[in-house]
């Protein structure tokens, strides 16, 4: 639906929903979900009583999408091991080739490579390739440092998660995002062990915190730097 003076809103039931709840997102923009017995009617009223919150925040996404990279012929960009390189084409079709240390994406000539739906093509070129990287990259990664403070997890999954950076189930399986290829090694190291050691303790207490801090010396500091990344702004 659009609302006057904030766009669309997109209202959506599910059956996750307790309560209806307002979500404002980079590159997703406003979402309410809902119960499956709630009502279109009410959600649209709930959205009119919460048009000061929304704008808001619109603003607050607004700075952050502008920290979108705009992705040119000429920007410099490199993924963990991969130099990106955007070539016009007489081709019709966009092409993403993953070279030994290249991804060369091929576009039409004739269409601007500032288009948003050619720009989001090339992000997810760009996200499959940090996939690529992980999955080679992280689970040694993982194995290293379990190996050194003597720990037992079950598998390594590579996900695109919206909001979180890891996770660890209950059974020890160790659930990293795609991302973490993005950030610093200290950081990236940092989530790891941080996941590690819910095998040990699965809750963020105060012994879970002071292992961490055995194992990642100054852990309270990079736990504080990760909050000022976004998974989805690069």
């Amino acid at each position: 639906m659009h609302i006057e003076g904030v766009g669309t809103v997109l209202l959506e039931k599910t059956p996750k929903a307790r309560y209806m709840r307002i979500s404002i997102r980079p590159e997703k923009g406003i979402r309410v979900s809902l119960p499956l017995r709630g009502s279109f009617d009410k959600a649209e009223a709930f959205v009119h009583e919460k048009l000061d919150w929304i704008k808001h925040h619109q603003q607050k996404i607004a700075q952050q999408e502008n920290r979108l990279t705009l992705f040119t012929e000429e920007t410099e960009f490199r993924t963990f091991s991969h130099q990106l390189k955007l070539v016009p084409s007489e081709k019709p079709d966009v092409k993403a080739r993953l070279h030994q240390d290249f991804l060369e994406i091929s576009f039409p000539a004739y269409r601007p490579v500032t288009e948003p739906a050619l720009q989001q093509t090339i992000r997810h070129a760009i996200e499959e390739t940090y996939r690529h990287e992980a999955k080679v990259f992280l689970p040694q990664r993982v194995a290293f440092f379990a190996e050194r403070f003597g720990l037992q997890f079950g598998k390594v999954t590579i996900k695109k998660a919206s909001s979180r950076w890891g996770s660890c189930s209950h059974t020890n399986n160790i659930n990293l995002n795609l991302h973490l290829m993005r950030l610093p090694e200290r950081l990236r190291d940092y989530v790891i062990l941080h996941e590690l050691a819910h095998i040990t303790e699965k809750n963020h207490g105060p012994r879970f915190w002071a292992l961490l801090e055995q194992m990642c010396p100054g852990s309270r500091q990079l736990d504080n730097e990760m909050k000022t990344y976004r998974i989805g702004i690069y």
